[in-house]
Order: structure tokens, then sequence, then C-alpha cells
């Protein structure tokens, strides 16, 4: 008999409690039920070009074919895609799933260390970069085993005219390509420039489709390994959760969240394709103006994003002409969602904000409010079909209901562990339920909500941003002698990373130290404030207590 868990009470009726995981044997057998189903429907839209289902499978096709034809890779090595939100990337990805390989996903805005430690970390043997960032792959790239260069330009799918104009105006007036020189290098347009087959690779739900780098639970960088049954069985999760709100081959998702984020890659990307939705993306979705002037263009019925992003547009004075009659549903997640945001939000729209709470470690969906109109705003909602929650304190004890525990999650969406870290898995799985690092409670609706956090990780605009990261880095600095790193609440970030800083040289200074991070850290995990202090608070064996920084 299966348990009859106390959240099942408060499932919309149209939600079943468990899913088949074995639905659908690979991402590629999605794909390939939506090209028949929906042909010649729109799939992917960005800057006004839009390809068809049947015209996405014949490109990754292509693509599946160059990579088993003209390069030396094989089934199961590891492929990079380094591109913003742009045709390019489905392309490349249902490519490389269909010849059998692995995606690796990689921040186009990593700088050349981060790229150089996670494509060794990870093994990987080629690249697909957008020819703006090659300049930093030239920087790494012969202390790597990358054997295949690949590089994309943005105009590259936008036709001949369109294409080359955009192209132009990318490298000579905006000045957006930094001059590189990699010897060997294949061009995108070239590997896709061809109409034959590739042979077919026998996927199962047991193939690993992709490697999610990130800190993890445990805060040391590493590739969470998922597989092909992972995507799948989340995927089938939310299409579940939703019922018939979405109706195949109607919907627009509107997906300004990158596609190497795994929120975005699950619910927009692939869930997209299953319903037969155009999937319109963004390229640059801080360009606010640019943004708001895509969404008047037609109306959208699917949203997702973060709580800055849904800040950001509520605060632009042209956000509330569009159109939103259309709207469905607004899925939220990535880091916490703020009261007041979500309020304005429905208000604004006259669509409630749906909260959802995952991890890349699971897929990333793990729990979601309830789409009937009985969500609870602050709470990150209930267990999603076919997943458990269980709540332990610090001796690995389950508590009781309405106590305080760390969150465990075992669902068929949770990672098959961390890629080449067995002492890392050891961490992170209790049994057969994976421990997240995050302090939550149940209420007597079944509802969870987050109280604490357990692990050290900063969330800046939904981005996980682990300290000792950042304070490997700034320790680099010569003038420094210790550092420790917190985050710290932010309005606009929902936290911002904070650095303590012991000088070895008093010379040093904030713009010192930021103007060193610049070069070596991505945007997002820049310190925004530095305090600097005669000691750092310590435990009796040496360590930096971080949490009592101040």
């Amino acid at each position: 008999m299966k348990e009859n868990y106390p959240w099942y009470k408060s499932y919309p009726s149209f939600a079943p409690h468990e899913i088949d995981p074995e639905k659908y044997s690979s991402i590629i057998d999605i794909l390939n039920r939506a090209v028949v189903k929906f042909q010649h429907k729109p799939s992917i839209e960005n800057m006004g070009k839009s390809i068809s289902f049947i015209e996405l499978d014949k490109f990754s096709d292509a693509f599946a074919w160059y990579l088993q034809n003209k390069t030396q890779l094989k089934p199961g090595d590891r492929v990079a895609i380094q591109l913003p939100n742009l045709i390019q990337f489905p392309i490349v990805a249902f490519g490389v799933l269909k010849a059998g390989m692995i995606v690796v996903n990689v921040n186009p805005l990593y700088t050349a260390d981060e790229m150089h430690h996670q494509f060794n970390d990870l093994g990987v043997k080629a690249i697909v970069i957008l020819e703006n960032f090659a300049c930093n792959l030239e920087k790494i790239l012969n202390d790597t085993q990358i054997e295949n260069v690949i590089i994309a330009s943005i105009g590259d799918m936008l036709g001949t005219i369109k294409g080359a104009i955009t192209n132009f105006v990318v490298r000579n007036v905006k000045k957006m390509v930094p001059p590189y020189k990699i010897e060997k290098f294949t061009t995108f347009k070239e590997t896709i420039n061809q109409k034959n087959k590739p042979e077919i690779y026998p996927l199962t739900i047991k193939d690993i489709a992709f490697l999610q780098y990130t800190g993890g639970t445990t805060g040391v960088s590493k590739g969470v390994t998922l597989t092909h049954g992972n995507i799948c069985a989340n995927m089938a999760q939310v299409d579940g959760w939703l019922g018939n709100v979405l109706q195949e081959g109607k919907e627009i998702f509107i997906t300004p969240l990158p596609l190497y984020h795994i929120f975005s890659l699950t619910a927009n990307l692939i869930l997209g394709i299953h319903l037969g939705a155009k999937i319109k993306l963004i390229t640059n979705p801080r360009d606010l103006k640019g943004f708001i002037k895509e969404m008047k263009k037609e109306k959208f019925s699917f949203f997702s994003g973060v709580n800055t992003l849904f800040n950001g547009l509520l605060n632009q004075p042209d956000f509330a002409e569009i159109d939103f009659s259309g709207l469905k549903i607004t899925l939220a997640g990535g880091m916490a969602m703020q009261d007041i945001v979500a309020k304005k939000w429905e208000k604004v729209t006259g669509n409630p904000v749906i909260e959802a709470y995952g991890l890349s470690e699971t897929s990333p969906g793990a729990s979601v409010n309830p789409i009937d109109g009985k969500h609870k705003i602050g709470t990150i909602g209930l267990p999603l079909p076919s997943t458990v929650f269980k709540l332990f304190d610090d001796n690995g004890n389950e508590v009781p209901p309405g106590q305080p525990g760390e969150i465990a999650i075992k669902g068929p969406q949770v990672m098959q562990g961390y890629w080449q870290k067995p002492d890392e898995n050891a961490k992170v799985f209790k049994g057969e339920f994976m421990l997240t690092g995050d302090i939550g409670v149940m209420d007597e609706d079944g509802f969870f909500r987050i109280v604490d956090r357990k692990k050290e990780m900063i969330i800046v605009s939904g981005f996980n941003v682990f300290p000792n990261e950042i304070e490997k880095v700034i320790s680099e600095h010569p003038g420094v002698l210790e550092v420790g790193v917190r985050g710290v609440p932010d309005e606009k970030t929902t936290e911002a990373i904070k650095a303590f800083i012991v000088k070895k040289d008093p010379s040093v200074t904030e713009d010192n130290i930021k103007e060193f991070c610049k070069e070596r850290l991505t945007p997002y995990k820049l310190p925004k404030h530095i305090a600097f202090r005669d000691e750092l608070p310590k435990s009796n064996i040496g360590k930096i207590l971080r949490r009592k920084l101040e």
C-alpha cells in the first residue's frame, strides 16, 4: 500500500500523486514525439526569427552527424555549450544528445579561470562557444582536453541578410567581439550545412544527459550528473502538476532565463518542446526596455523568472502596457520570492506567481505551489508527484511535523551524484534521500517553507555562489593576508557578497580588490561590499567562522 503523505490533501484535484518515470525513454524521445505531432508549428523563436519543429529536428540531426563523422568524439564524451539564449542553443543541445554525448552547460560570462577549472574537472572534449567569448577560450585552450572547437555568431540563424547585418553590427559597430586567435576551429554554420542523417544512438533513461556545474550543497564546485531519466521525469512531474491549463500546440513560452540554467532548461525548453509551444528566447533580459518591447508583440501564456527579474520589470513604466490576457502560468524559482513583488505582479498582470523550489541536483523541480488558486505566498509549495520530502535534525533523526529540519528529497528527478566525487556523494546522500542543506518546516496542509540555510551558499539573483570560491580568488591578491566571505541581504538581488579582509599591505584599497576580482570572476560573483578588519573570527582549529563575520 502506498503512503498517504500529508501534502496529498492539498494537491489540486487533477494532479497525480505519482508519475510513470519511464514514460519517456530519453529527452530525444520527447523531441521525436513533438516533431511528429507539431511538425511545421514554430518551436524556437529569437530576434524575430523562428524555426519549426521539423527544422529543429533537421538542424540538430545535422549537428549530431557532424559530431559523429567529422570529429573523433564518441558516445559519453562531454561537449560544452557556452551560448546565451539563441536558436543555436537548442540545436546544439539536442544534437549532442542525439549523438549519445553529454551536454556540459557553461555560463557564457565565465572568466578564463572559471572555464579552465570546469572544463578540466569534467574532462570536456569539445566546445560550442559564441565568438564574443572566444578570447577567454584562447587563454586556456592548450591547457585542456578540448579537441574540437565550434564557434557560433549571433546572426547564424537569422537568415542570410539579417544575419550578416547583425554580425557586422555586433563585430564592427558595437565592438562586442574581442579579438582572438584560435588556430583550428569550425563555424557553427558549417556543422549544420548538410542533410545527412546521424546514426541513431539507443538512448535510455540511464544515460547521462547533462553535467550541470554547481557549488552543490557542500561547497566544492562540481558537476551534477543528470540522466535522461532525471530530466524526463521532472518534465512529466511538472506537466502533470499543470493539468490541462496549457494546451498542446497553442502556447507561447517567454524565456528570459538562460537555457544553461537548469530551471530554464527543464521548465521552458523541455516542457515547451513536449507541449508544442513556441519558445521565445530573450537573449538579453537585462535590457528591460527591449525585453518589454518583445513581450508586447503577441500574447504569451507562460512566463518563468526569478524575483529580481519580476521586480525589475514591475519598475518599468511600460510594463503595465503589455497585454496579459493570455498569461496562464507565472512560475518563479531560483531564489526566494518576496511577498511584495508577488502581490504587485498579480495586481498588474492578473496572474498569480506560482513559487517553486528545486536545485540543480533535482533537475531542478522538487516542490511547487498549486495552480488551482490554493497557493500560499512565501512557501515553496508541495512536493511534486512521486517526490517525498523528509526533515532531519543535526543528528540525522526525522523531526516531527511543525518542527524545522534539513530538507531531504527522494524522487526520480534526483541526480545520480556528483561527477567523479565519491566523497561529496557520501556527504549528501542519506540512503535514498538527498540532503539539500536547506532548513524547512511543514505546515498542517503539507506546504513547506524555507526558514534557514545550513549551507553557506550565497544566492545572488538566483545564482548560487559559494564563499570559498570568492575567498580563493581574493586570497591570491598579494596585499591580502586573510579573507572571509558571506552573503548579506540586498533589496535588488536578495543577497549580495561581502568580503572581510585582513590586509598584508596597508596600501590596499577597496577599489584594488574589486578590480582584481573583476578580472577573475563572473559579474554576479563579484563582492559588492568590502570591509577591512584587524582580525577575523576563528574556531579553535583556526577556521574562519563566516557566520560571525560582521
